[in-house]
This record gives structure tokens, C-alpha cells and sequence, in this order.
């Protein structure tokens, strides 16, 4: 059964209808936050530019700090021998000196982080610290509620517009978290059943049908069993990155309602979703596309609008999901779509609505990522010159800065972990339930912020521990269930 394109505009606007019919459509209604001088002399607005940003076009010193950690000897120790740790550690024995926390100033290991999810470096740059200075000095913290209550600012709504551009989308809602925005969005896609069903509950055919990769993100996972419990969606999961698969249950489905959510750019495997493939089947069978862009947000495409940018798809994709606490150093989560899903999920998507709003000083820092990130595309090149030097040096064959060396069983992740440790390196070992048993893997994540030395560096130092020609150049074909 094909749906046309356009039918899912119908559903939602007739599910916000639905809405103001039963008066529970829900708006946002920005407070205008301003500086002490600003309120003083009772001026309008003033917004400030992308040119504001100070942007550089090489690494400099401070960027380093981004993967050059420390941690302390006992860490260390207890890491080496997998003891348990709540990270009391790094406090002093006492805990206090002259009334306030003190840390542990005797032995430190420094470590060569190749753990993270900074992609491009950002957590330490000056721009985006001095603006969460600025505004933390100038507004304090807060936020004073939720979003729908009167947690949203200008510094939000400003932040909002950023990535929608970036996105090109019409609008962007702004949410707590990446994992708060996969769960509001199934959560709302779900309840549009509820809504149209002729009765009580809908029915069978009115149902909506949610085709999930098998490897998508636990928040994605998470939020279609909540809308399953409503009894308004069922669930397929198609295996990883398999079309065909995804294309027979497609054509099987009765249902009319289509959604497919997939990850963009895969976290523990580091592979690209077939957005080609996705696009041409999205095509056939007007399915609504729901892309969590967690790990492609400001890495790919180039001017970093994602994998949907790289893959000159943005059109094609109906909702893009992203984070700001991962290449854009910050945190948070979005949601950029159409004006119409925006004010539905506001509505519907309960961990949007339920959660306090990102404080002022967080909303104004990552609105300066979004402008650092864009201009300082060194970053992104430099991020894919480490993906090619990898490769030179290795052999294996990746296709982003997130390698998945597999080495099968716990034990041997955690003894490979425990080496790279000792010679100076942050790769933590995955295991289950993160992935599943006997796919155990050293995580590893290239950052702009790397150098080709540190490259040679962790490379000889693997292949010390594993053997490198037995890791696999393809990704797990292994997937799970809801």
C-alpha cells in the first residue's frame, strides 16, 4: 500500500486540530532577557551577529586540551586492575581545605584521549567560553521552568533559529537533552493515532507503523516502546542498514501511517545510514523520515549541516534529531522540522514538555558553537585528514571518525583497554548491554584536534595489543529486538 508524500502534512495538521479542539495545543511565549545596561536605559533588542564571534583558521594551544587529559594515580590504578570507582578518587582524603572541595594535587597520568565525542574540538574554545561567561555574568543561571512555562528566552529562540538554518529546516524546538529529543518526538509521532482513531483506541489499520533500524540509539528504542505502551504504534526492526530488508516489510505493512527512524551516522559502529537507498524508498512508500543526527551534526557536509547535507538529502529528511554535546562541545538537544511539528511535539512530546529548560548561559554558548563550527571548516578537514591517516596506517577501512575495533569477548576488550592505559591512552573498552556479547570492541573517535603524530602514535600502540589485520572492515550485521 503507498502512501503519497503529502499525507503525512494532512495527519499533523488534522492532529493539531484535534488539538485546539480540546484546548491542549500548547505555545511558546519567549521572555526577553537583557543586559543590566540594556534594561537601564530601556533599549529594544539588540541580537548580535555571527561577525561578533571571534573564529580562527588553525589549531592554536587551547585546543589541545580537548583530548590532553589527566587523571589521577588512583584512577589510574583502579582502572588498570577494572575496580569499581564512584569518583570520590580525585577529592582529597579530608575532602575540604579552608571550607571548600580540594582535589588531590600528588600524581597525575596524563592520557591522550581517544574516547570522546568532541569531534571538532569546541569544548575549550575561547568564543564559545567567553559567551557563556558573558551571559552567565549578566543573567546568573537559571532557567526559572520549563519552556512552556517561562524557561524560554531569547537566547533559546536565537539558538533555535541557528540550527534551523543549519538544518535547513522551517523551525527547530530546543530540548534538555539528544536522548530527551529521540523520546518527545516518538513519544508525539505516536499519539497522532490516538488522536484520528474513529474511536476510543485506534484500530489496527489506523495505527502507525515504525520501521527502526536495528542499531539505532537506546533513546530511539526507549521512546517507540513508550508510544507502543499507548497501544497507538507497532514496531518493525529492519536489520542494520539493510534496504532490502526494510523494503519487504515495507511492502507487507497494511498499515497506511509510515515511519522510519534511523540513526545518520551509527555510534558504536561508525557506519553512514543508506540515505540514497532511504530516499528512494521514502519515495515509493511516503514514509515519514526521522533522522537522529547525533554524530554527523557539524562533522559532515560543508558547511557541517550533517549527513543529510553530505548526502544532499536535507529536503528528503522530514525531522532531523541532533545534540549539542557532542562536535559542537556543548549540551542539549534539538528537534529541527516544520513549523507544524514543531508546535505538535511541544504539545505531545512529554519529555519536552516535562523537563526544565537548558539554563541561558548554555543556550548562549552553544548558539556561539553553532557559529564557530560553521566558520571554521579547518575543523572538518582536519577531522577527515585523521580518518585517511588512520587508514594509511592501518589498513582498515573506515568511513568516519568513529572506528569500532571489535576483539570478541570482555575479556579481551578489557585487556587491550588496560594496555592502551598504560602506554598513555583513553580508549575505553564497549561491552554489553552497549553491544551485543561476543562484539566487545575498543571504541575509538578521531577529533580535529588530533595530529597525525598522535595518529602513529595510538596506531603502534594498538598494534602492540590486537592485531590489527583481524579486525573486520565491515560493520556487525547483528541486531536486535525492541
Amino acid at each position: 500500500m503507498e502512501t503519497n508524500l503529502w499525507e503525512w502534512d494532512h495527519w499533523v495538521e488534522a492532529a493539531l486540530s484535534k488539538l485546539q479542539t480540546l484546548k491542549v495545543l500548547r505555545s511558546l511565549r519567549p521572555i526577553y532577557v537583557s543586559s543590566n545596561e540594556l534594561q537601564k536605559e530601556k533599549s529594544p533588542p539588540i541580537e548580535e551577529r555571527d561577525d561578533d564571534y571571534e573564529v580562527f583558521d588553525q589549531m592554536q594551544p587551547w585546543d589541545r586540551s580537548a583530548v590532553e587529559i589527566s587523571i589521577s594515580d588512583s584512577t589510574f590504578h583502579r582502572w588498570l586492575h577494572d575496580i569499581p570507582s564512584s569518583g570520590d578518587e580525585i577529592v582529597s582524603r579530608d575532602g575540604v581545605a579552608n571550607g571548600k572541595a580540594t582535589t588531590c594535587s600528588r600524581q597525575f597520568k596524563k592520557l591522550l584521549l581517544f574516547s570522546g565525542n568532541d569531534y571538532l574540538g569546541l569544548s575549550s574554545h575561547p568564543t564559545i567560553a567567553k559567551a557563556v561567561a558573558k551571559a552567565a555574568l549578566e543573567h546568573g543561571m537559571g532557567p526559572r521552568g520549563s519552556a512552556l512555562i517561562c524557561g524560554y528566552t531569547n537566547y533559546h529562540r536565537l539558538l533555535e533559529s541557528s540550527l534551523a538554518d543549519l538544518k535547513k529546516k522551517e523551525d527547530c524546538l530546543l530540548c534538555p537533552t539528544g536522548f530527551a529529543a529521540n523520546m518527545a518526538v516518538m513519544v508525539a509521532i505516536g499519539s497522532i493515532a490516538s488522536l484520528l482513531a474513529a474511536g476510543d483506541k485506534p484500530l489496527n489499520y489506523e495505527k502507525i507503523a515504525i520501521f527502526s533500524d536495528a542499531l539505532n540509539h537506546a533513546s530511539i528504542i526507549d521512546g517507540i516502546r513508550l508510544a507502543e505502551r499507548t497501544k497507538s504504534v507497532e514496531p518493525f526492526i529492519y536489520k542494520h542498514c539493510d534496504m532490502s530488508h526494510l523494503k519487504a516489510l515495507l511492502s507487507s505493512c497494511t498499515m497506511k501511517k509510515k515511519v522510519v527512524v534511523t540513526d545518520s551516522l551509527f555510534s558504536m559502529d561508525g557506519d553512514f545510514a543508506p540515505m540514497v537507498e532511504l530516499v528512494k524508498l521514502r519515495k515509493k512508500y511516503g514514509f515519514l523520515l526521522v533522522l537522529d543526527d547525533a554524530h554527523g551534526t557539524f562533522v559532515c557536509g560543508k558547511s557541517g549541516g550533517g549527513v543529510a547535507e553530505e548526502f544532499n538529502c536535507e529536503r528528503d529528511v522530514d525531522i532531523c534529531i541532533g545534540t549539542l554535546s557532542k562536535a559542537a562541545g556543548c549540551h542539549g538537544g534539538f528537534i529541527a522540522c516544520s513549523k507544524r511539528w514543531k508546535q505538535f511535539i511541544q504539545s505531545r512530546g512529554r519529555s519536552f514538555i516535562f523537563s526544565t529548560s537548558a539554563p541561558i548561559p548554555i543556550a548562549a554558548a552553544a548558539h556561539a558553537a553553532v557559529i564557530v563550527a560553521k566558520k571554521e571548516t579547518w575543523r572538518r578537514r582536519a577531522i577527515w585528514n585523521r580518518v585517511q591517516d588512520f587508514h594509511a596506517l592501518t589498513g582498515i577501512r573506515i568511513s568516519s571518525p568513529i572506528i569500532s575495533l571489535i576483539v570478541g569477548s570482555e575479556e579481551k576488550a578489557l585487556l587491550a583497554s588496560r594496555h592502551l592505559l598504560e602506554s598513555g591512552f583513553h580508549v575505553t573498552a564497549i561491552r554489553p548491554p552497549t553491544v551485543p556479547s561476543n562484539s566487545c570492541r575498543l571504541r575509538v573517535t578521531l577529533t580535529a584536534v588530533h595530529t597525525t603524530d598522535d595518529i602513529k602514535k595510538l596506531t603502534t600502540a594498538l598494534s602492540r595489543y590486537i592485531n590489527l589485520e583481524d579486525i573486520p572492515n565491515n560493520s556487525s550485521n547483528v541486531y536486535s529486538k525492541l
